[in-house]
């Protein structure tokens, strides 16, 4: 299953700035105006400033934008500057996103909390009509969508800044159609649905990034599918048809006689449909039955006198 967060060093922006978290939007235009003076390349010679000048455009962007606001403190509660952490997969889930800032300025810390998403080109819009934002969300369905298709209803959260500067919330719920065959990962692009336009400009799209709910049983790899299924000891020995459960519902599988833990068999075109189809995977565990009962441990110390077998001869050379 995909989904493990980056690994990276917590940049703490509200340092970098000079502001505490409850700063008001006024406060932070106020600081970047006076940083972004001070350490500009053009008017500042020493060898860091350039660096310096790009690292408070990037904590700008962020703590300027409501939406990436929101996120970044959600991801920063307990950490200090300089923390290493692993941003969890799922941090900004349910959130909507404007379009991040332009590769130029981001740095691997803002590019892995908020990926390369790029601002709508506004390049041949008149004057005064703008076309509106993309926006971005990322929510998770059950790994049976992407074998059936489904409709599911998410409710977003949309941060939005009063003028004290305080991060407020409004709930926005949608209908979504979700096809069979999506991936982990895959977007969606739902035309229309992001921000509004300015005068006559159309408004922007909402892409919902998918993930797949987190399960103790599947792991996924692009189409396929991966599962450990317990098998008795005589299943494994003597061959036996077995039901496998699969996101789609159960099948039945033959184990072949003589098969060994960690043997791995392979359902073929049971995985994530598409073009072609993906394959289920199933790894053999062997399972053994408690000894609760004398009867039980009778039946134990027979199999050690009739097989007088040593898993570990192998070890001895």
């Amino acid at each position: 299953m995909t989904g493990k967060g980056v690994k990276m060093k917590y940049k703490d922006y509200y340092k970098l700035m000079g502001l505490q978290r409850t700063a008001t939007e006024a406060e932070i235009k106020t600081a970047h105006r006076k940083l972004a003076r001070k350490y500009h390349p053009d008017l500042n010679k020493d060898a860091k400033a350039e660096s310096q000048f790009k690292e408070i455009g990037e904590a700008y962007q962020v703590l300027k934008d409501p939406e990436k606001r929101a996120a970044y403190d959600r991801l920063g509660a307990g950490l200090k500057d300089g923390d290493e952490f692993r941003s969890p997969p799922d941090f900004n889930e349910g959130f909507e996103y404007e379009g991040a800032g332009s590769e130029q300025d981001a740095n691997d810390f803002f590019e892995g909390l908020f990926g390369n998403r790029h601002r709508r080109s506004q390049t041949h819009a008149r004057a005064r009509d703008w076309p509106g934002e993309d926006h971005h969300a990322k929510v998770s369905i059950p790994l049976k969508d992407a074998y059936t298709g489904a409709q599911r209803t998410f409710t977003l959260q949309m941060p939005s800044m009063d003028a004290q500067g305080r991060v407020t919330y409004k709930s926005r719920t949608l209908d979504v159609s979700i096809p069979k065959g999506i991936l982990d990962g895959q977007r969606l692009r739902l035309a229309g649905q992001g921000a509004a336009g300015i005068g006559q400009g159309p408004a922007g799209d909402l892409y919902l990034e998918i993930a797949f709910e987190q399960q103790s049983r599947f792991r996924v790899e692009g189409r396929d599918v991966t599962l450990d299924l317990p098998v008795a000891p005589w299943e494994a020995a003597l061959g036996a048809e077995v039901l496998v459960p699969t996101p789609d519902g159960s099948v039945t599988m033959t184990v072949p006689a003589g098969s060994a833990a960690g043997k791995r068999l392979r359902l073929k075109g049971r995985g994530i449909p598409g073009k072609p189809p993906g394959d289920l995977y199933v790894t053999l565990a062997i399972a053994l039955p408690i000894a609760d009962t004398d009867a039980k441990k009778a039946a134990y110390e027979a199999l050690r006198q009739a097989f007088k077998f040593d898993p570990r001869a192998h070890f001895y050379g």
